[in-house]
Protein backbone atom coordinates (compact mmCIF):
# COMPACT_ATOMS: atom_id res chain seq x y z
CA UNK A 1 0.00 0.00 0.00
CA UNK A 2 3.08 2.55 0.96
CA UNK A 3 4.29 1.75 -2.66
CA UNK A 4 1.14 2.94 -4.04
CA UNK A 5 1.10 5.57 -2.50
CA UNK A 6 4.52 6.73 -3.04
CA UNK A 7 4.25 5.98 -7.10
CA UNK A 8 1.47 8.01 -7.04
CA UNK A 9 3.32 10.92 -5.50
CA UNK A 10 6.05 10.00 -7.69
CA UNK A 11 3.54 10.53 -10.97
CA UNK A 12 2.19 13.68 -9.65
CA UNK A 13 5.11 15.48 -9.43
CA UNK A 14 6.40 14.29 -12.94
CA UNK A 15 2.80 15.81 -14.68
CA UNK A 16 3.18 18.51 -12.71
CA UNK A 17 7.03 19.89 -13.70
CA UNK A 18 6.69 19.11 -17.12
CA UNK A 19 3.17 21.78 -17.21
CA UNK A 20 5.21 24.04 -15.56
CA UNK A 21 7.98 23.88 -18.23
CA UNK A 22 5.94 23.88 -21.23
CA UNK A 23 3.68 27.13 -19.69
CA UNK A 24 7.13 28.76 -19.42
CA UNK A 25 8.34 28.33 -23.23
CA UNK A 26 5.21 29.46 -24.25
CA UNK A 27 4.94 32.49 -22.40
CA UNK A 28 8.71 33.52 -23.38
CA UNK A 29 7.78 32.83 -27.12
CA UNK A 30 5.09 35.40 -27.10
CA UNK A 31 6.74 37.96 -25.47
CA UNK A 32 9.37 38.00 -27.72
CA UNK A 33 6.80 38.12 -30.80
CA UNK A 34 5.18 40.74 -29.00
CA UNK A 35 8.12 43.02 -28.20
CA UNK A 36 8.74 42.38 -31.55
CA UNK A 37 6.00 44.06 -33.40
CA UNK A 38 6.30 47.25 -31.61
CA UNK A 39 9.68 48.03 -31.97
CA UNK A 40 10.70 51.38 -33.78
CA UNK A 41 13.83 52.67 -35.35
CA UNK A 42 14.50 56.16 -34.77
CA UNK A 43 17.39 57.97 -36.75
CA UNK A 44 19.01 61.00 -34.74
CA UNK A 45 21.02 63.46 -36.26
CA UNK A 46 25.13 63.47 -34.19
CA UNK A 47 26.20 67.08 -33.53
CA UNK A 48 29.45 65.65 -34.23
CA UNK A 49 28.34 65.62 -38.13
CA UNK A 50 27.59 68.62 -37.82
CA UNK A 51 30.75 70.22 -36.00
CA UNK A 52 32.99 68.10 -38.67
CA UNK A 53 30.99 69.93 -41.27
CA UNK A 54 31.28 73.20 -39.88
CA UNK A 55 35.02 73.33 -40.06
CA UNK A 56 36.53 75.80 -41.57
CA UNK A 57 39.65 73.66 -43.72
CA UNK A 58 42.35 76.28 -44.36
CA UNK A 59 44.51 74.47 -46.90
CA UNK A 60 45.64 76.08 -49.55
CA UNK A 61 43.65 75.38 -53.33
CA UNK A 62 45.52 74.94 -56.98
CA UNK A 63 43.18 75.49 -59.75
CA UNK A 64 44.60 73.54 -62.70
CA UNK A 65 43.05 74.32 -65.90
CA UNK A 66 44.22 72.82 -69.47
CA UNK A 67 41.58 70.63 -71.25
CA UNK A 68 40.05 70.80 -68.27
CA UNK A 69 39.67 72.28 -65.55
CA UNK A 70 40.46 70.28 -61.44
CA UNK A 71 40.52 71.87 -58.28
CA UNK A 72 42.64 70.08 -55.90
CA UNK A 73 44.34 71.16 -52.67
CA UNK A 74 47.99 72.21 -53.40
CA UNK A 75 49.16 69.22 -50.29
CA UNK A 76 47.92 66.97 -53.53
CA UNK A 77 49.88 68.68 -56.23
CA UNK A 78 52.93 68.31 -53.86
CA UNK A 79 52.27 64.42 -53.19
CA UNK A 80 51.94 64.01 -57.01
CA UNK A 81 55.76 65.70 -57.07
CA UNK A 82 56.67 62.99 -54.41
CA UNK A 83 55.39 60.51 -56.91
CA UNK A 84 57.05 61.11 -59.60
CA UNK A 85 59.76 62.98 -59.85
CA UNK A 86 61.79 60.17 -59.76
CA UNK A 87 60.52 58.88 -63.27
CA UNK A 88 60.72 62.61 -64.34
CA UNK A 89 64.34 62.77 -63.02
CA UNK A 90 65.30 59.41 -65.47
CA UNK A 91 63.24 60.81 -68.57
CA UNK A 92 65.29 63.80 -68.35
CA UNK A 93 68.57 61.83 -68.44
CA UNK A 94 67.39 59.26 -71.13
CA UNK A 95 65.55 61.80 -73.08
CA UNK A 96 67.28 65.24 -72.04
CA UNK A 97 63.26 66.69 -71.48
CA UNK A 98 63.79 68.80 -68.18
CA UNK A 99 62.41 66.88 -65.08
CA UNK A 100 60.43 70.30 -64.47
CA UNK A 101 58.84 70.49 -67.65
CA UNK A 102 57.51 67.00 -67.50
CA UNK A 103 56.21 67.45 -64.03
CA UNK A 104 54.40 70.71 -64.34
CA UNK A 105 53.04 69.44 -68.08
CA UNK A 106 51.65 65.97 -65.69
CA UNK A 107 50.47 68.18 -62.80
CA UNK A 108 48.56 70.25 -65.45
CA UNK A 109 47.49 67.71 -67.76
CA UNK A 110 46.28 64.96 -65.14
CA UNK A 111 44.80 67.51 -62.50
CA UNK A 112 47.97 66.43 -60.15
CA UNK A 113 46.58 62.74 -61.28
CA UNK A 114 42.82 63.15 -60.73
CA UNK A 115 41.89 63.55 -63.62
CA UNK A 116 39.40 60.78 -65.03
CA UNK A 117 41.97 59.80 -67.23
CA UNK A 118 44.86 59.37 -65.42
CA UNK A 119 42.77 57.25 -62.68
CA UNK A 120 41.37 54.81 -65.21
CA UNK A 121 43.98 54.30 -67.57
CA UNK A 122 47.29 55.88 -66.07
CA UNK A 123 47.50 58.37 -68.74
CA UNK A 124 48.87 61.49 -67.36
CA UNK A 125 49.34 63.49 -70.63
CA UNK A 126 46.33 62.95 -72.64
CA UNK A 127 47.67 61.30 -75.25
CA UNK A 128 45.18 60.03 -78.20
CA UNK A 129 45.89 56.56 -79.60
CA UNK A 130 46.58 57.85 -83.43
CA UNK A 131 46.97 55.20 -86.08
CA UNK A 132 50.12 53.54 -84.72
CA UNK A 133 49.06 52.73 -81.31
CA UNK A 134 48.68 49.28 -80.78
CA UNK A 135 48.52 48.72 -77.08
CA UNK A 136 45.60 49.20 -74.95
CA UNK A 137 42.81 51.54 -74.98
CA UNK A 138 39.92 53.76 -73.68
CA UNK A 139 37.67 55.48 -75.10
CA UNK A 140 36.48 58.82 -72.95
CA UNK A 141 34.37 61.81 -74.13
CA UNK A 142 36.51 64.65 -75.21
CA UNK A 143 35.77 66.98 -77.95
CA UNK A 144 33.92 64.67 -78.98
CA UNK A 145 31.92 61.48 -77.90
CA UNK A 146 33.90 58.41 -77.32
CA UNK A 147 37.67 59.45 -78.28
CA UNK A 148 40.13 56.87 -78.31
CA UNK A 149 42.97 57.55 -75.66
CA UNK A 150 46.00 55.48 -74.75
CA UNK A 151 45.85 52.80 -71.95
CA UNK A 152 49.10 52.05 -70.21
CA UNK A 153 49.81 49.28 -67.29
CA UNK A 154 51.84 51.76 -65.17
CA UNK A 155 52.25 55.74 -64.92
CA UNK A 156 55.91 55.53 -65.56
CA UNK A 157 55.12 54.05 -68.80
CA UNK A 158 52.78 57.50 -69.93
CA UNK A 159 55.57 59.63 -68.63
CA UNK A 160 57.92 58.04 -71.26
CA UNK A 161 55.69 57.91 -74.11
CA UNK A 162 55.46 61.48 -73.19
CA UNK A 163 59.07 61.89 -73.47
CA UNK A 164 59.28 59.98 -76.88
CA UNK A 165 55.99 61.82 -78.20
CA UNK A 166 58.37 65.03 -78.10
CA UNK A 167 62.22 63.73 -79.21
CA UNK A 168 60.19 62.25 -82.29
CA UNK A 169 58.40 64.62 -83.54
CA UNK A 170 60.50 66.87 -86.03
CA UNK A 171 58.10 70.57 -84.74
CA UNK A 172 60.03 70.07 -81.32
CA UNK A 173 63.42 69.43 -82.27
CA UNK A 174 64.19 73.32 -81.30
CA UNK A 175 63.93 72.76 -77.96
CA UNK A 176 66.56 70.30 -77.67
CA UNK A 177 68.92 73.24 -78.22
CA UNK A 178 68.24 75.31 -75.30
CA UNK A 179 69.47 74.89 -72.02
CA UNK A 180 68.51 72.04 -69.99
CA UNK A 181 68.24 74.13 -66.86
CA UNK A 182 66.00 76.82 -68.44
CA UNK A 183 62.49 76.08 -68.01
CA UNK A 184 61.25 79.34 -69.19
CA UNK A 185 62.43 79.18 -72.74
CA UNK A 186 61.19 75.01 -72.90
CA UNK A 187 57.54 76.28 -71.59
CA UNK A 188 57.71 79.08 -74.09
CA UNK A 189 59.05 76.61 -76.81
CA UNK A 190 56.14 74.33 -75.90
CA UNK A 191 53.73 77.33 -76.89
CA UNK A 192 55.67 77.99 -80.13
CA UNK A 193 55.78 74.82 -81.12
CA UNK A 194 52.00 73.73 -80.97
CA UNK A 195 52.08 71.78 -78.24
CA UNK A 196 48.78 73.87 -76.56
CA UNK A 197 46.84 76.70 -78.53
CA UNK A 198 46.85 78.27 -74.57
CA UNK A 199 48.11 81.66 -74.77
CA UNK A 200 48.69 81.40 -71.36
CA UNK A 201 50.34 77.31 -71.04
CA UNK A 202 54.29 79.48 -70.52
CA UNK A 203 52.61 80.81 -67.62
CA UNK A 204 50.62 77.98 -66.39
CA UNK A 205 53.81 76.04 -65.98
CA UNK A 206 56.23 78.41 -65.40
CA UNK A 207 53.72 79.37 -62.11
CA UNK A 208 53.37 75.38 -61.34
CA UNK A 209 57.67 75.17 -61.24
CA UNK A 210 58.41 78.15 -59.07
CA UNK A 211 55.56 77.55 -56.76
CA UNK A 212 56.94 73.95 -56.13
CA UNK A 213 59.98 74.77 -56.60
CA UNK A 214 60.29 72.21 -59.26
CA UNK A 215 63.75 73.43 -60.56
CA UNK A 216 65.73 71.55 -57.72
CA UNK A 217 65.02 68.38 -59.84
CA UNK A 218 66.92 69.52 -62.89
CA UNK A 219 69.68 70.47 -60.96
CA UNK A 220 69.99 67.60 -59.19
CA UNK A 221 69.96 66.07 -62.61
CA UNK A 222 72.90 68.67 -63.68
CA UNK A 223 74.87 68.39 -60.22
CA UNK A 224 74.08 72.23 -60.33
CA UNK A 225 72.69 74.26 -57.23
CA UNK A 226 69.33 75.13 -56.66
CA UNK A 227 68.24 78.43 -55.86
CA UNK A 228 64.89 79.09 -55.42
CA UNK A 229 62.79 81.76 -57.15
CA UNK A 230 61.59 84.85 -54.61
CA UNK A 231 59.42 87.38 -55.88
CA UNK A 232 59.21 90.20 -55.10
CA UNK A 233 55.97 91.99 -53.68
CA UNK A 234 54.21 93.96 -55.62
CA UNK A 235 54.28 97.48 -54.53
CA UNK A 236 50.67 99.58 -55.05
CA UNK A 237 51.81 102.53 -56.41
CA UNK A 238 51.81 105.85 -54.61
CA UNK A 239 48.21 108.52 -55.16
CA UNK A 240 48.95 110.93 -57.19
CA UNK A 241 48.06 114.22 -55.44
CA UNK A 242 45.10 116.14 -56.88
CA UNK A 243 46.13 119.53 -57.80
CA UNK A 244 43.84 122.35 -55.97
CA UNK A 245 41.06 124.15 -58.02
CA UNK A 246 39.41 127.30 -57.62
CA UNK A 247 35.88 126.81 -56.89
CA UNK A 248 33.57 127.93 -60.55
CA UNK A 249 29.98 128.58 -60.95
CA UNK A 250 28.22 124.92 -61.57
CA UNK A 251 28.09 124.31 -65.20
CA UNK A 252 24.56 124.16 -66.83
CA UNK A 253 22.99 120.82 -66.37
CA UNK A 254 23.05 119.05 -70.17
CA UNK A 255 20.94 115.51 -70.41
CA UNK A 256 23.76 112.94 -70.13
CA UNK A 257 23.60 109.66 -73.07
CA UNK A 258 23.54 106.41 -70.93
CA UNK A 259 26.46 104.57 -71.49
CA UNK A 260 26.26 101.20 -73.17
CA UNK A 261 25.79 98.37 -71.21
CA UNK A 262 29.64 95.81 -71.00
CA UNK A 263 27.95 93.36 -73.11
CA UNK A 264 27.07 96.22 -75.92
CA UNK A 265 30.39 97.64 -75.33
CA UNK A 266 32.06 94.00 -75.90
CA UNK A 267 29.82 92.99 -79.22
CA UNK A 268 30.79 96.69 -80.65
CA UNK A 269 34.76 95.71 -80.04
CA UNK A 270 34.05 92.20 -81.23
CA UNK A 271 32.49 93.64 -84.71
CA UNK A 272 35.09 95.80 -84.69
CA UNK A 273 37.64 93.11 -84.94
CA UNK A 274 38.82 91.81 -88.26
CA UNK A 275 38.77 87.69 -88.91
CA UNK A 276 40.60 86.62 -91.57
CA UNK A 277 38.36 84.86 -94.46
CA UNK A 278 38.83 80.69 -93.59
CA UNK A 279 39.69 81.77 -90.01
CA UNK A 280 37.14 81.49 -86.65
CA UNK A 281 37.75 83.36 -83.17
CA UNK A 282 36.89 81.05 -80.10
CA UNK A 283 33.77 82.11 -78.05
CA UNK A 284 32.89 81.01 -74.66
CA UNK A 285 31.53 77.21 -75.11
CA UNK A 286 32.47 76.36 -78.09
CA UNK A 287 35.13 73.18 -78.26
CA UNK A 288 36.95 71.38 -81.82
CA UNK A 289 34.38 69.44 -81.98
CA UNK A 290 31.16 71.73 -82.17
CA UNK A 291 33.89 74.30 -84.60
CA UNK A 292 34.51 71.68 -87.02
CA UNK A 293 30.92 70.85 -86.99
CA UNK A 294 30.20 74.55 -88.05
CA UNK A 295 32.68 74.44 -90.55
CA UNK A 296 31.35 71.40 -92.11
CA UNK A 297 34.95 69.77 -91.54
CA UNK A 298 36.41 67.07 -88.35
CA UNK A 299 38.37 67.17 -85.27
CA UNK A 300 41.27 65.76 -86.29
CA UNK A 301 41.49 68.59 -89.28
CA UNK A 302 41.52 71.43 -87.23
CA UNK A 303 44.12 70.00 -85.06
CA UNK A 304 46.52 69.35 -87.95
CA UNK A 305 45.43 72.70 -90.10
CA UNK A 306 46.52 74.65 -86.86
CA UNK A 307 49.45 72.68 -84.93
CA UNK A 308 47.59 71.74 -82.28
CA UNK A 309 48.48 69.02 -79.87
CA UNK A 310 45.68 67.74 -77.97
CA UNK A 311 42.10 69.38 -77.97
CA UNK A 312 42.47 72.63 -75.87
CA UNK A 313 41.04 75.60 -77.06
CA UNK A 314 40.69 79.19 -75.60
CA UNK A 315 38.28 81.94 -75.83
CA UNK A 316 39.37 84.54 -77.65
CA UNK A 317 42.42 82.08 -79.96
CA UNK A 318 41.99 82.59 -83.72
CA UNK A 319 41.66 79.18 -85.99
CA UNK A 320 41.90 77.96 -88.98
CA UNK A 321 38.66 76.49 -90.45
CA UNK A 322 39.72 76.08 -94.08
Amino acid sequence: MFKKILAFVLLSLIVSCGSSKKHYIQTTKNGTAKNSRKKKTTTTKTHTATASNSKKDDREVEVLESTSKTVVYSDLVKQYVLDYKDVAKQNMKNHGIPASITLAQGILESGAGKGTLCVTANNHFGIKCHNDWTGDKIYHDDDSEQECFRKYSQPSESFNDHSLFLTTRGRYAALFKLEKDDYEAWAKGLRSAGYATDPKYPEKLIGLIERYELAKYDAEVLGNNFTPVVKAPVKAPAPTPKPSTPVTAPAPVVAATPAPSPSVVQAVAQADETIAVGSYKVVQGDTLYSISKKHNTTVDALIQLNGLNGNAISIGQVLKVK
